[in-house]
């Protein structure tokens, strides 16, 4: 080997060097890195009960600190994103023939005592407020942007995530957790930010009805009520005063100790104690949602509702299932769908969907199509659909149909009806002949966490963190095979 061939060795691997000093500099930043003594962020509540959670990673971004910049690209560095889906092809729009104005119309003199200025402007019809859920740290938020991208463009509303329930400093909102989403809230007026508040600690630790009954009484008696203060506070000084906290969610069910079965009546009332404090601090303008699972499960519903005064949504969450029960029986079941809406209604209360999703029928289109129409006819005032297998569409390849009939609706493209659940889909013969929607590619369908995976061929990824590697736009990395592909 030639002097001049070592020193172009030597100078290239300083240059490796480099990168993984600089990458070792980020990864062990305040809070980011995994290990060295820096506690890792717990498991996030599982948004359905039999289904665990997506492993979270580590999550504990520094409050309010500026972000080191990545090193700049030398040949052996690529930045690998997160992989994104191609938006939807769209034809070539043609030039629109011209348009003869419309003759303007005399004007109208006033009649004597009123304002001769023109009337108020007709407020723009509303968007349909809906979102997903993807991750409750920083990916979900980065993620909401290419699920946009897959439905051609169609924005997401709301951002939705949950509240450890491992211990009361995490329900009380732990210092840089929610510090990302409430940015991505601030960014626009008209979003709307969904934050599932457990009423427990160890709230998935498997405890007996008895503890929960004392423990439900305890929450009664105002033993908690500091906790739910210091979250609304945590809230009100990251300026998202409006967040919508679905409370004590699926509380009819046997998951979770923020279970109502145990003691109902002191369930109410420690759900009252938790509103009322909350709605003491100053600059609140919190909504509280109150979102039972869909039908009777462990005991019926509306025996938990805690009254008028502390409730401002009544939700439900409404994944397919059981086994073998369609979209129709899941309206007409007793505290199914429709007595949701008439529950609501009654109470003069908004309705939403904190939780919805494919679960015991597979890739179930029909359930797809009905839920969707179900939601265009009812206007709830958020939905967010659980997108990660076996409930979503996008994050995950195991539901095609479904996706494709998500994606079509959402898209606005015509292929796809939204038919009602009662009205019977045309047969085939009578069907006009439409275009087909673009199935998605394989090849362009995220991953429901970031893996080594979505780098590059023969690269090493570097564990950054989710806060870093969100900033970055992804995963940072280090091809090892540059020498030998140039000897």
């Amino acid at each position: 080997m030639t002097p001049q061939q070592r020193g172009v060795r030597s100078r290239r691997l300083t240059v490796v060097a480099a990168a993984l000093v600089a990458s070792a500099a980020l990864a062990c930043g305040p809070g980011f890195a995994a290990g060295a003594g820096v506690t890792r962020v717990a498991d996030p509540p599982a948004p359905t009960p039999a289904v665990p959670a997506p492993p979270a990673t580590a999550q504990t971004p520094a409050p309010q600190a500026p972000v080191p910049q990545a090193p700049a690209p030398q040949a052996p560095v690529l930045l690998a994103p997160v992989p994104e889906t191609p938006a939807p092809q769209n034809p070539v729009p043609q030039l629109p023939a011209p348009v003869t104005p419309a003759p303007v119309p005399p004007a109208v003199t006033p009649a004597p005592g009123t304002s001769a200025g023109p009337g108020p402007t007709p407020a723009p019809p509303q968007r349909p407020a809906f979102g997903a859920y993807l991750d409750y740290g920083p990916l979900g938020v980065a993620r909401m942007a290419q699920l946009s991208t897959w439905l051609g463009g169609a924005e997401l509303r709301v951002g939705h995530t949950y509240l450890p329930g491992d211990r009361w400093s995490n329900i009380e909102g732990r210092p840089g957790f929610l510090d990302v989403w409430a940015h991505w809230r601030r960014e626009k007026a008209d979003r709307m930010l969904v934050l599932n508040v457990p009423m427990m600690e160890r709230n998935e630790d498997g405890v007996s009805d008895a503890e929960v009954r004392r423990l439900l009484r305890r929450g009664a008696d105002g033993e908690f009520d500091q906790h739910f203060k210091a979250l609304a506070e945590r809230l009100v000084e990251l300026d998202v005063p409006d967040t919508v906290l679905v409370l004590g969610w699926e509380m009819n069910g046997i998951t979770y100790t923020h279970r109502c079965g145990p003691d109902p009546e002191a369930w109410k009332t420690y759900w009252n104690r938790i509103v009322t404090a909350m709605r003491s601090v100053p600059g609140q303008r919190f909504k509280f949602d109150f979102a039972p699972s869909r039908g009777r499960d462990a005991v019926p519903w509306p025996q938990c509702y805690p009254g008028d005064d502390t409730v401002d949504i009544v939700g439900m969450d409404s994944y397919d299932q059981p086994s073998g029960l369609t979209f129709d029986q899941q309206v007409k079941e007793p505290y199914g769908l429709q007595e949701h809406v008439e529950f609501a209604e009654k109470h003069g209360k908004a309705i939403s969907y904190p939780e919805w999703g494919l679960f015991r029928n597979g890739d179930n289109a029909t359930y797809m199509r009905g839920m969707l129409a179900w939601m265009d006819a009812h206007k709830p005032l958020y939905n967010t659909l659980t997108d990660y297998c076996p409930h979503g569409v996008w994050q995950c390849r195991q539901n095609p149909e479904a996706s494709e009939v998500y994606r079509a609706v959402l898209s606005g493209r015509p292929a796809v009806p939204t038919l009602l659940p009662s009205t019977p889909a045309p047969s085939a013969s009578a069907q006009p002949a439409t275009p087909q929607p673009v199935t998605p590619q394989p090849a362009g369908q995220p991953v429901p966490q970031p893996s080594p995976s979505a780098a590059p061929a023969r690269c090493s990824p570097l564990d950054l963190g989710d806060w870093v590697e969100y900033w970055l736009g992804g995963k940072l990395c280090v091809r090892l095979d540059w020498y030998s592909r140039r000897h």
